[in-house]
């Protein structure tokens, strides 16, 4: 089918052009998310590592396997931005070189945070308008408050759908056991 004729019956939907841009952007730039990235082979998560992930949002973002699951899940609810602009900050914060400093600010400002951007965040107008401000001298600092807004989002909503979600359930039927012994002290015999 052309690519028209695939746009063409959505264009009855409220979607702002650049949130249809972006939608389909993602679907022929990328290759589409599913779980198969968290469990190849022998190497899915152990049943103990997501058990983890319950315990913080922190835990689930530091395991490798965590952060494919919980970007399967936000692909899958049309929000990956968030984590997309999440690690693009901790990418820029980590820059040591001035003039790639302010390359990397003006690519995460015109991606994420301009009112135009094609994955554009949900952040306030007035985070928005200091983050803009910011960019006047880049420094490694310049994002924190937005990246923070955004952190806060996913930590508050988006994660604790994800505990909740098929995804986070499926990955625990599927995961493999632990290799660790596990206590397991209602089991024990008192003697």
């Amino acid at each position: 089918c052309h690519l028209e004729n695939c746009i063409q019956p959505f264009a009855s939907f409220p979607l702002r052009a650049k949130e249809l841009k972006a939608r389909l952007g993602i679907l022929l730039q990328k290759p589409i998310w599913t779980l198969s990235c968290c469990k190849i082979g022998k190497n899915k998560p152990t049943l103990e590592e997501c058990l983890k992930w319950k315990e913080s949002f922190e835990k689930l973002l530091s395991s490798r396997y965590g952060l494919c699951a919980f970007t399967a899940f936000l692909v899958s609810e049309f929000s990956e931005e968030n984590i997309a602009f999440y690690f693009a900050c901790e990418d820029y914060r980590r820059t040591k070189c001035p003039t790639k400093l302010l390359t990397k600010a003006q690519k995460i400002y015109t991606e994420f945070i301009s009112s135009e951007a094609p994955r554009e965040v949900n952040i306030d107008h007035e985070t928005r308008d200091i983050t803009k401000a910011n960019l006047q001298d880049p420094s490694p600092s310049c994002f924190d408050q937005a990246q923070h807004r955004i952190y806060m989002l996913m930590a508050k909503d988006c994660y604790p759908r994800f505990l909740h979600s098929p995804v986070y359930r499926d990955l625990l039927c599927q995961a493999k056991p632990s290799t660790k012994p596990t206590n397991l002290p209602h089991l024990v015999k008192k003697v």
